[in-house]
């Protein structure tokens, strides 16, 4: 019995470590590779989701910020571009003077179609005709002579002096400051006039002024340079832009003559003031040059020269002096708009022929 209960009692002491649950083991220690990581190791639990939300956050985030940047460039760059393509197509513009072939025909068919009342003036008055053709320095020259003097006195200095020249090709910056103030003295050219002169000429002769740059000049450029000669304003820069370089959109509006047509022609109890003048006329655009001519015709035609730049005699341009004086030539000597040189400029239109 006692050997019987050792043998009994030495398989139950084998029984515990059974080979079962070792071979289970096995099992479970293999398991981790396919199983999410055990609590045992925390140091693999934030590493991959850090990894997995770099990875995916930075797809996310930059995709959108590089398309909202690229995106804006872009578009201002074709804003940019686009603009100047249309304003290039805007600003050029060809403007051809009043003595070209058919600018003449151009500008009455407008006014007509613009300006009834103009058109129904045009068609009782002859065509306006612009033919000098004399040089910028020429045509400045000849509105200084004529400063303040009748047409025949005028016409008759000026001739003297393109004779004392040598001929109207030869008048020239030199040949005028080689004359002294004696010689345009006993032609009947006055001191101060004679003064103009040779500003005008030294402005030349030092480069300021040029008659191709002249040609070339904007109007506010034309003004700046042509105030700075003595005894020319800003009257006879308008003037000189109609009768000289035949622009085609030029309007006086410091003229009386001119004021005083679109006063009678529109019926008005008063003078037009400048500034009224701009917006009455503005439909005459771009020819208010021939706009102008007619409202000089226009005063002619009704017996009422009352201008303080000329009145219009049987197709030549006289001055003030010669038709008006009195109170009636002071009222327009106070309504001139003439700033820098008062009314030194009177008579500039005595040059031209008006046909």
């Amino acid at each position: 019995m006692g050997e019987q209960t050792q043998v009994q009692a030495k398989p139950e002491t084998q029984t515990p470590p059974q080979p079962q649950p070792n071979s289970d083991s096995t099992l479970v220690s293999n398991s981790p590779v396919d199983l999410p990581p055990n609590p045992s190791n925390p140091s693999k639990i934030p590493i991959r989701p850090q990894k997995i939300r770099k990875l995916s956050s930075l797809p996310s985030s930059k995709t959108p910020q590089i398309t909202a940047s690229s995106a804006t460039p872009a578009s201002t760059k074709s804003r940019r571009k686009s603009t100047p393509k249309s304003s290039s197509r805007v600003l050029p513009q060809i403007i051809k003077p009043l003595s070209a072939d058919g600018e003449i025909d151009n500008a009455l068919l407008h006014l007509r179609s613009a300006d009834p009342l103009l058109g129904s003036l045009i068609d009782t008055l002859p065509v306006p005709q612009f033919e000098s053709h004399n040089s910028p320095f020429l045509a400045l020259s000849k509105s200084i002579l004529y400063q303040q003097l009748a047409y025949k006195a005028g016409t008759s200095i000026y001739t003297r002096f393109v004779s004392l020249c040598g001929g109207e090709d030869a008048v020239c910056p030199d040949i005028v400051l080689s004359l002294s103030a004696q010689q345009l003295k006993q032609i009947g050219v006055s001191g101060r006039k004679a003064s103009y002169l040779y500003d005008l000429a030294n402005k030349y002769k030092n480069g300021i002024l040029c008659d191709d740059a002249l040609v070339k000049m904007d109007d506010k450029s034309l003004f700046t340079m042509l105030s700075m000669v003595k005894g020319i304003g800003s009257w006879s820069v308008h003037m000189f832009m109609i009768f000289s370089l035949h622009w085609p959109d030029v309007l006086p509006v410091s003229d009386l003559g001119v004021r005083k047509g679109v006063q009678l022609l529109y019926g008005l109890e008063e003078l037009p003031r400048p500034s009224q003048m701009e917006q009455l006329c503005e439909k005459w655009r771009p020819y208010r040059s021939a706009g102008a001519w007619y409202m000089w015709r226009f005063v002619e035609g009704k017996g009422t020269p009352t201008t303080a730049a000329a009145a219009i005699d049987a197709g030549n341009v006289q001055p003030l002096q010669q038709i008006q004086t009195g109170q009636e030539t002071q009222q327009h000597q106070l309504q001139l708009l003439e700033p820098i040189n008062g009314i030194g400029n009177l008579g500039y239109l005595t040059i031209f022929r008006l046909k």
